[in-house]
């Protein structure tokens, strides 16, 4: 999930488990839908909610869009949009759970339930909190200038939707790995303190999903303001795959498949013999000019009959509501009873009713710290140690494999402190964390031990 019209992955097969598995997947309500978001998200997903043996949830992340977008109109008009433009590609309403964020009321209450067991220092090394304070200080500002208390509390939020529905994997591209795992952090913290009730979630990256070039050669988006609308009428369509850049390779010259965009979107949507036949009219000499002709056709030739029903859609906003409110109904019959459990489990109950003894065990291991191992967008492995506040008492750097950084953590784990000094190359220093602090909840982890 993320602040992009839409974002999600290919799924591998189902699991065999008799439980059925859950995705869940967030469309942000923020801008048109185009051929990059329906090559990389839209039709993959389409394709992977049609399958047996799992529960696929999609929603339109309109309390996500308020962050970036304070044009009312601009955040109907892309619900709207985004909403026709799924159930045009053929997303079934029946098979799937598809509502719109705002209509759960029990995600924002869950959102401040996840809020008051989440450490702000968690919070603090979210990535775009990150980089809005660096761009402040790099010039010269107030560090947080311009941040808004919702973009720096975006990833609770995001851990509420994720976390309400129990969902097991959660389709995100490489950037959106951090924020599966604070929400892994949060409802792993909750379940410390208050008892299992939260499946802690898995990121799915699909790695084949394509990433679609724009008309200028870089990434195709919003903020580029190079994208193709996936849903633009037919003769547009033709004139911005017209301005797609390429070299100045004359007719009957050879050309270049690599880092060709042309190349590229065409592969996104042709078969292996088509891809295999217009790389050899590369080799052969093929005229810019035809090559766009050849793309345009056969985009065309997919969109063309999801563009009717989406026209279709478009004119009748009342069926899409409708559709959405019992999408909305669907989620509330999970989302209600499941928020009254929480509630109760934190203690907001009537006077009178009783709670629940918490094991013994449960409780121990609630008051011992905890360390968590994770993967950044570099692709290296992480691990760091958090007190039962949540405060982080040590963080490593990357390591390479998962399996060193493990193997790391049983070290800390089975010998200290001792093992301090053998890590101390992959161990970053913090300021403010105490030698005896360290040292103490090391030591209660070796205690803890059987």
């Amino acid at each position: 999930m993320t602040n992009k019209p839409s974002d999600a992955a290919a799924r591998p097969a189902p699991s065999t488990s008799p439980s059925p598995q859950r995705f869940l997947t967030g469309i942000t309500t923020t801008g048109t839908p185009h051929l990059g978001n329906y090559v990389g998200s839209i039709r993959p997903s389409v394709a992977a909610s049609t399958g047996a043996g799992a529960e696929s949830f999609y929603f339109l992340a309109d309390y996500h869009a308020l962050i970036k977008c304070d044009e009312p109109a601009r955040i109907q008009q892309s619900t709207l949009e985004i909403a026709a433009s799924w159930l045009a590609a053929g997303l079934d309403p029946e098979r799937v759970t598809f509502y719109r964020q705002s209509d759960i009321p029990e995600i924002t209450e869950l959102t401040w339930l996840l809020t008051c067991v989440t450490a702000k220092g968690v919070l603090n090394r979210a990535h775009a909190y990150k980089a809005s304070v660096d761009k402040n200080t790099a010039a010269g500002n107030d560090p947080d200038a311009d941040v808004s208390a919702g973009l720096f509390m975006y990833p609770v939020l995001m851990g509420a939707d994720i976390l309400m529905f129990k969902a097991h994997h959660v389709p995100v591209g490489r950037d959106q790995i951090q924020h599966i795992e604070m929400a892994r952090d949060m409802g792993q913290r909750f379940n410390h303190l208050y008892g299992e009730h939260f499946v802690l979630p898995q990121a799915l990256i699909e790695e084949s999903v394509a990433l679609l070039p724009g008309l200028d050669g870089r990434k195709m988006s919003k903020s580029y303001d190079n994208t193709i609308p996936l849903f633009t009428p037919r003769e547009q369509l033709k004139k911005l795959i017209a301005g797609i850049v390429t070299d100045s390779r004359a007719p009957g010259e050879p050309k270049e498949t690599e880092g060709s965009a042309l190349f590229q979107i065409y592969q996104a949507f042709a078969s292996e013999q088509e891809t295999a036949a217009l790389r050899q009219a590369y080799n052969d000499g093929i005229g810019w000019g035809d090559a766009k002709q050849i793309l345009f056709e056969r985009i065309d030739q997919e969109v063309a009959p999801m563009r009717a029903q989406y026209q279709a859609l478009m004119k009748d906003p009342a069926r899409i509501e409708t559709i959405l409110q019992a999408g909305a109904d669907k989620a509330r019959q999970l989302a209600a009873p499941f928020l009254r459990e929480l509630r109760h489990a934190v203690g907001l109950r009537k006077l009178g009713a009783q709670a629940s003894a918490a094991p013994k065990e449960k409780a121990a291991k609630a008051s011992l710290p905890v360390f968590k191992q994770y993967r950044e967008a570099d692709g290296k492995f992480h691990f760091k140690l958090v007190d039962t506040q949540g405060q982080l008492l040590l963080q490593s750097y990357g390591f390479d494999a998962p399996k060193e950084a493990a193997q790391a953590i049983g070290l800390l784990q089975t010998q200290g402190a001792s093992a301090l000094d053998g890590l101390r190359e992959k161990l970053q220093p913090l300021p403010g964390i105490t030698a005896a602090a360290l040292d103490s909840a090391l030591q209660q982890l070796v205690d803890a031990r059987p």
